[in-house]
């Protein structure tokens, strides 16, 4: 038997990342080929990901790859097990590199995006990079939802109390600044809508009715109150659609204003919340 001396061993651990006793015996199983010594860890990591395939995924965060000089933008959720491992550099780098590589290569599926090169691990698939993490930190990742947009976007990232994602999609405007402002107020505020046309016309109609109702109650004159009522559903759009929501950084201005005045024009947004199944 080869005798592993302790430089091959270092050598081996500062290449996987992974504990030294581990890469020890590796390297002894390999009869001290490096090689076939990471070939060996790779097999028991894959080993250790299908055990794993059970395990919750409650924690994550929002990769992003998003700017006006971009020719695409995109958003990918990427979830583990625990706090510490979603705000760990190189799962944060992944999750963001995950973005990147849908945003360049607009994959259909899971499967086709990691089957992508990475943006940051020269020579490696993102799916690669995934297993090779997962082989050190050896916690399970899960790809959730994902979305890509042509052309120019914005975006933001919370990840206190609520973990969340924005992106933002531009018809025009080039102010990444201002962009990403308004991705992060819509994490905050969490608009229903982008304009008051896209909300669904029976939540509408449900609130007009309810308004004409309450009206009438109030003993309006029959004649005004369809004006009194259009006049009162200003407010709720107000507080459910992102062009007409008070800006939060400057609530004299609306959202709407706010993206004119920085020479932007939104075409569409969309928000995940970790946790949640939908927009």
């Amino acid at each position: 038997m080869a005798e592993i001396s302790a430089s091959a061993v270092k050598a081996l651990r500062e290449r996987t990342g992974l504990p030294l006793m581990e890469c020890k015996a590796a390297l002894t199983e390999a009869g001290g080929d490096e090689a076939k010594a990471v070939a060996i860890l790779r097999e028991k990591g894959v080993k250790a990901r299908d055990k794993s395939a059970d395990r919750e995924t409650a924690f994550g965060r929002f990769g992003l790859f998003a700017g006006s000089d971009k020719a695409a933008g995109a958003m990918v959720e990427l979830k583990c097990e625990s706090a510490p491992v979603a705000g760990n550099s190189e799962f944060i780098q992944l999750a963001n590199d995950l973005a990147e590589a849908l945003a360049k290569s607009n994959a259909k599926s899971v499967d086709e995006l990691l089957a992508q090169s990475s943006p940051t691990k020269a020579g490696m698939t993102v799916g690669e990079q995934k297993d090779e993490l997962f082989n050190r930190i050896r916690e399970k990742f899960e790809i959730g939802r994902m979305i890509r947009v042509d052309g120019a976007s914005g975006g933001y990232s919370h990840n206190a109390t609520t973990v969340s994602g924005v992106l933002v999609s531009l018809t025009s405007g080039t102010n990444d600044a201002a962009a990403r402002d308004i991705a992060m107020h819509i994490a905050a505020m969490r608009p229903a809508a982008l304009s008051s046309s896209e909300l669904d016309p029976a939540v509408v109609e449900t609130e007009r009715q309810v308004l004409r109702d309450l009206a009438i109650k109030e003993g309006k004159p029959e004649a005004i109150v369809d004006k009194m009522v259009e006049g009162r559903l200003k407010q709720f759009f107000a507080e459910r659609v992102l062009l007409d929501q008070a800006f939060v950084k400057d609530d004299k201005l609306s959202v709407g204003q706010y993206a004119k005045s920085h020479g932007l024009e939104i075409s569409k947004f969309v928000h995940y919340v970790l946790g949640e199944t939908s927009a």
